[in-house]
């Protein structure tokens, strides 16, 4: 009997072989031909998965926003399972937080922002590849889409987790941004954060402390 092909499986490993590329050598000094080699498989069976570069890049993008979504998703589910919380996980978790239940919206919140920094080697990793995905982005509309449509949906969430935050008393309400612009801002500064910790700036631990801080100055439960 031939051998079954789990063609997602391997579409999965094929991207895992970009992404590692991707980390020390950056997209556009990719090739198909050095894709296929760093997953073991022959050119012309990467492309009965990927047409073309772009195709495979798109994939891969996606999936890699996927993973770091699970990952935020399941510190806030950690949270939810944690003592005096709800015990859903995922959506549900930050469903409870918006409605007043489960983690305080500035936990939730800071769960989120703190998932996006590079703190340990997977993360460094993955925060590696976004930046070459980022690089490409700027010159390829495909590319770009994904950022124009995940950002904006990201921001509207930690809005409602700081609207919910003033609501209960928790944040400074007297603040003149609206929590919309607080919420790019918050993004900004974790994208800032993020590439001086990549350079060698400064230290995982420090860019956590400085997330920290900043938060101290939203929140007033501190």
């Amino acid at each position: 009997m031939p051998k079954k092909v789990d063609h997602e499986a391997r579409r999965l490993e094929i991207a895992e072989a970009l992404w590692r590329l991707a980390s020390t050598r950056g997209l556009d000094g990719v090739s198909l031909r050095d894709v296929a080699a760093e997953a073991d498989i022959s050119l012309g069976r990467l492309q009965h998965y990927f047409r073309t570069k772009d195709e495979m890049l798109l994939f891969a993008l996606r999936h890699i926003n996927s993973l770091a979504d699970q990952r935020i998703r399941e510190r806030i589910g950690a949270l939810a399972a944690g003592p005096g919380s709800g015990t859903g996980t995922g959506p549900s978790a930050e469903s409870e937080a918006e409605a007043g239940q489960g983690p305080p919206p500035r936990a939730v919140l800071r769960e989120c922002l703190m998932g996006m920094l590079p703190l340990d080697e997977k993360s460094r990793v993955g925060t590696l590849v976004g930046a070459a995905y980022f690089a490409r982005a700027i010159h390829d509309e495909r590319l770009r889409e994904e950022a124009r449509e995940g950002i904006p949906r990201l921001a509207e969430f930690l809005a409602s987790l700081l609207r919910s935050a003033r609501e209960r008393g928790e944040a400074d309400g007297g603040r003149a941004l609206d929590p919309y612009t607080e919420a790019m801002l918050l993004i900004s500064l974790v994208d800032g954060l993020t590439a001086y910790t990549l350079l060698g700036v400064q230290t995982g631990e420090e860019a956590a402390q400085r997330l920290d801080a900043h938060l101290d100055r939203l929140f007033t439960d501190r």
